[in-house]
């Protein structure tokens, strides 16, 4: 991809900056399912339900197919989520800086040529271990048995491939079907205009 072709457009960034800030009112909503499902079950409700909090950079690096999408979008979500309330508070950037570090890796190891369902699980699970090794520190999960760790990581893992990775293309791919996606990169890979 030539570089005068990675800048984004105006409306590329639009787009970014909306599905950012409504994926962070969304992120917001999931907490409270989250936390209704921690009682339920414990700790490892966080690792189940973490793949949601990745889909919007799944989501926009589809869409868009160029540099530092997914990195952005996520942050814009996280500082979404620390406007419309979330408790918190300003951590939250920093999470969404390592979970869109965690997606964007796998699209730049391509070096954003490829957006194929096994890149997209890629960053996924990608965000999982960013932001699973991300959580370890912060919430000192050294005091846990290492047996937990595992299925906790491996949980992880499969929550941002199916929360994140699936659940983001389908979504993508249901907002391409309505039109409203015309001209952008997916559009035109979706017609065979461009390699997907």
């Amino acid at each position: 991809m030539p570089a005068s072709d990675r800048a984004w457009t105006m409306r590329e960034t639009v787009t970014i900056v909306a599905l950012g800030f409504v994926f962070g009112v969304l992120y917001l909503a999931w907490v409270q399912a989250w936390l209704v499902l921690q009682a339920v079950i414990g700790p490892i409700a966080m690792d189940l339900m973490m793949g949601f909090w990745f889909v919007v950079s799944i989501v926009a690096a589809y869409i868009i197919r160029k540099p530092w999408v997914a990195f952005t979008s996520e942050v814009v979500a996280a500082t979404a989520e620390v406007l419309t309330g979330n408790p918190a508070g300003l951590i939250l950037i920093l999470t969404g800086i390592v979970q869109g570090a965690g997606a964007e890796l796998p699209f730049a190891l391509t070096r954003w040529r490829r957006y194929g369902l096994p890149v997209l699980l890629a960053a996924g699970a990608s965000a999982a271990v960013f932001s699973f090794v991300y959580t370890a520190i912060r919430f000192d999960y050294a005091a846990l048995e290492p047996g937990l760790l595992v299925v906790m990581l491996l949980v992880r893992i499969a929550s941002g491939m199916i929360l994140g990775s699936l659940l983001g293309k389908v979504i993508a791919d249901a907002l391409w079907r309505t039109g409203a996606l015309s001209g952008l990169a997916i559009d035109d890979a979706r017609r065979g205009r461009a390699a997907a």
